[in-house]
């Protein structure tokens, strides 16, 4: 099954020198039974998307920790193929979540990498500080917030992991 990994351009850095990466709290985010039931219309790569980005919003959550050395308001998703059997469905927590066990992604298992340019930036650091409020509903926040999710992630083969990693 397809996931969308959130993580940060130093979990990315992870991937590329050690080959794996932690998956945080071992979740990820991929279209399930759940989405497709949710969303009365859609073909599979718009429903799709809505997981991927649910997995920008999660990476979002990951910069607010604040330990993110290199990029600190970069979102970063990663897209993997990962076997069904390490995958348990979880849509008490969200349409899109899926758990995985183990909590782990392989450069092996990876499709594509997708990261915020420089130019996102701003609205990405704008969005960490009120991603709790809009979830709440404040309406200045949400918008705050979808001024971030506008910026469309740059899309990176897997091929160039090592280069983005040393390059960028």
């Amino acid at each position: 099954m397809r996931v969308y990994i959130p993580a940060t351009f130093d979990l990315l850095r992870t991937l590329a020198e050690e080959q794996q990466m932690p998956v945080r709290s071992g979740v990820g985010f991929a279209l399930t039974p759940a989405v497709r039931e949710f969303y009365t219309s859609g073909d599979d790569e718009e429903l799709a998307y809505t997981a991927f980005l649910d997995a920008a919003r999660a990476s979002l959550r990951l910069l607010t920790i604040g330990d993110e050395q290199r990029f600190p308001y970069r979102r970063v998703v990663i897209s993997a193929d990962i076997d069904d059997q390490a995958i348990t469905l979880a849509p008490e927590d969200g349409e899109s979540v899926v758990r995985l066990n183990p909590a782990i992604v392989t450069v092996k298992a990876l499709a594509a990498i997708h990261v915020d340019d420089h130019d996102a930036e701003a609205a990405t650091k704008a969005a960490m500080d009120v991603v709790d409020e809009a979830d709440l509903g404040d309406e200045e926040a949400e918008l705050t917030l979808g001024d971030c999710e506008d910026n469309l992630m740059s899309w990176y083969g897997a091929q160039e992991l090592p280069f983005l990693v040393d390059l960028l």
